[in-house]
């Protein structure tokens, strides 16, 4: 098993000063992945928007109201299925190729497949043929958002000063409530539209503005270079052949306690920006623009959340923020389900900021560089991708499990809270296990740089970082 070094010891200035990138090069590394993920998420939860309100009627209008809903969660959740086998193949590609290459790939990939949902005919046009491609679509766009979140927070962190990590892999994170401020604004706009219109063409036009978003993002990431960890992996000749067998041989515990980790963060996401949608009109009686509105206002303040706390994580360690925001999570998973109950507007909306801006947050702005520190540099691309992604699958499958144990419980809202309260305390078990990771030396542990031989013995070394934990990714038992 490799061994990575952890030190809160800083490195030769020298050597440090060599290897960093330039504060102008950093900043548009962490730009572009920033506007990556946003594209990219504002593709995925179109979707999502689209599975809640729409595509219930418009690709399995044969069904009951409740029954179409359900399949049209079933196809939102198979994204998440294709989710980790886009880690493992684009993990591959980009540690052995280049993440720069990959992240290019997934971005086209997932543009491609969603302007070509916004064109799908529907049921009534080509009958059974309108839900299988729109599956496969679907099935793509998880495919292609399997690598883009491990890619561009690997590119980010491996550029980034050490004692930044936390902030600039934050930025990426933005992305999740970026996209969502996107989506959820196109949203709410043409659901102002008469219903009718809505379901014939109004749909649409979130999908197809993708083609534009898509332009701007492959442009950014065009102008970024390879990151200088990787080319050291290449030129010191270990990349792996296998990425994925090494993750998984080597180090199988911090991919599952990352998998943990998210599932914490992931399943309050999901029951609150897609499941939500769907319980709060039918059961509640809480008009369409209520609840889109309040997904806006929560996802505007989680973006601005976000960098604040990786910024925290830098100061404090990943471990303690993520902690206190879990333990907030569960805190929380049977009072959101009671401010909404209440039928008020601003208790709506105060429950949906809680939950994103705050909890959802916590945990997730400290996991970009907590992830990528966990792993050594022949396997991080790989390794992050693996660990989020198979997170992913649990947590995209919720609002399915969702919709049918509330219509179990005749609307009872007690089933998804307790899954929410339990995916929370996953992940407080995983964060107390894992050790912390802030302050890990990323580069390979052998390379042919010369500035590695001007790191000082005390650089060299594993140094316990404080918070306890066993130790996990590159490190030996």
């Amino acid at each position: 098993m490799s061994h990575i070094p952890v030190t809160d010891a800083a490195p030769d200035a020298r050597a440090e000063g060599h290897l960093q990138p330039s504060q102008a090069a950093i900043r548009r590394t962490a730009l572009a992945g920033m506007i990556g993920t946003t594209i990219e998420w504002y593709d995925f939860y179109i979707y999502g928007l689209a599975a809640a309100l729409v595509f219930g009627t418009e690709f399995f209008p044969d069904f009951s109201p409740t029954a179409g809903t359900l399949a049209a969660f079933g196809t939102f959740a198979v994204g998440f299925i294709a989710r980790p086998l886009g880690g493992v193949i684009f993990g591959h590609f980009g540690d052995r190729v280049g993440r720069r290459h990959a992240l290019m790939l997934t971005l086209f990939l997932m543009g491609a497949a969603t302007v070509v949902v916004g064109l799908l005919p529907g049921y009534r046009t080509i009958g059974l043929w309108a839900p299988v491609l729109l599956v496969t679509l679907r099935f793509l766009q998880g495919f292609a958002v399997g690598g883009e979140w491990g890619g561009a927070v690997t590119m980010v962190v491996e550029s980034s000063p050490r004692d930044r990590r936390g902030f600039y892999g934050s930025l990426p994170q933005m992305g999740v409530p970026l996209g969502l401020v996107l989506s959820s604004t196109v949203f709410a706009a043409v659901s102002t539209l008469p219903d009718d219109d809505l379901l014939a063409w109004g749909w649409r036009i979130p999908f197809l503005l993708s083609v534009v978003l898509i332009g701007v993002g492959l442009f950014l990431r065009s102008r970024i270079t390879e990151t200088r960890t990787f080319a050291q992996v290449k030129a010191s000749g270990q990349a792996r052949k296998m990425p994925a067998m090494e993750a998984f041989r080597h180090h199988w515990k911090a991919i599952a306690l990352t998998v943990g980790m998210y599932i914490s963060a992931g399943v309050p996401f999901y029951i609150v920006s897609v499941f939500v949608l769907s319980y709060g009109s039918s059961h509640l009686d809480l008009s369409r623009g209520v609840l889109l509105t309040g997904m806006l206002i929560a996802a505007v303040a989680e973006g601005l959340a976000v960098p604040c706390f990786g910024a925290l994580s830098d100061r404090w360690g990943r471990r303690p923020v993520f902690l206190g925001a879990a333990g907030f999570a569960a805190v929380l998973a049977f009072p959101f389900f009671w401010l909404l109950a209440t039928g008020q507007t601003g208790l709506t909306w105060l429950a949906m900021l809680l939950a994103l801006a705050v909890a959802h947050a916590g945990m997730y702005a400290p996991t970009a560089a907590m992830y990528a520190e966990l792993f050594p540099a022949d396997v991080r691309y790989t390794g992050t991708s693996i660990g989020y992604q198979l997170g992913g699958v649990v947590a995209g499958f919720v609002p399915l499990v969702a919709g049918a144990l509330v219509s179990a419980a005749d609307g009872a809202s007690w089933p998804i809270a307790s899954i929410w309260a339990g995916a929370a305390l996953v992940g407080l078990v995983c964060a107390l296990i894992v050790r912390e990771s802030r302050g890990r030396d990323l580069q390979p542990e052998h390379t042919p740089d010369h500035t590695k031989s001007h790191q000082t013995p005390s650089s060299m070394t594993a140094a316990r970082p404080s918070g306890g934990g066993v130790p996990t990714g590159g490190e030996a038992p």
